[in-house]
């Protein structure tokens, strides 16, 4: 089943006040609307990048606080999305857009990898082997954009490293990153921060 952009802002006006506070609601937001943004430069669809960033962290809906790391919400996102029947394009992403390069290693923090035998963290490493989409690779890089409003990659990277620190993989991850926003801004032929003059307002 699709999912459009419209239920998905209505998923998101269902989970207020269900975690320990609604601004990963305001995150994903911010997130669908820069996806739609640049799907739109690029003659893509915006209406499903829109939509998957809208819906990419759901599973916090599930009493979700900051120390419980990514993989309990991509678990439970998907298997919510799932659930309602959504494709598999949409239950996907909950799963995709932390993990860079197709790599579980490949992550902003390192506070899941206590049990790498956990059948979850299993699931998710082999789930990401997947040929990642143009569109996962949007809401991948929005999401290393967004807090509740949209930043420069840089300004976005220093608050990720304030507030989990640094470990063995935070090089590579930075790396991937910023390889990331390199593939979008060669595809557009410009700078992708120049389809964002909200950008300058948020230094």
């Amino acid at each position: 089943m699709k999912l459009t952009s419209e239920k998905a802002i209505m998923l998101l006006k269902d989970c207020k006040g269900m975690a320990k506070n609604d601004e990963w609601i305001k995150h994903s937001i911010c997130i669908g609307n820069a996806a739609g943004v640049i799907a739109k430069a690029l003659k893509l669809d915006e209406e499903k990048a829109k939509t998957l960033g809208y819906i990419h962290d759901i599973g916090k809906r599930f009493n979700w606080n900051s120390n419980e790391g990514v993989i309990p919400h991509a678990i439970n996102g998907y298997n919510y999305l799932k659930s309602l029947g959504y494709d598999e394009e949409y239950s996907g992403i909950c799963i995709k857009h932390s993990f860079l390069n197709n790599d579980i290693n490949c992550l902003a923090n390192d506070r899941d990898f206590t049990d790498s035998s956990d059948k979850h963290y299993l699931f998710i490493k082999e789930y990401i082997k997947k040929e990642y989409t143009i569109y996962d690779k949007i809401i991948n890089l929005c999401d290393l954009m967004c807090t509740v409003k949209l930043q420069t990659l840089e300004k976005r990277i220093i608050d990720l490293l304030l507030r989990h620190g640094v470990y063995k993989n935070t090089h590579y991850h930075l790396v991937e990153a910023f390889k990331l926003k390199e593939t979008f801004d060669n595809l557009l032929g410009y700078n992708l921060y120049n389809l964002f003059p909200q950008i300058k307002d948020n230094l």
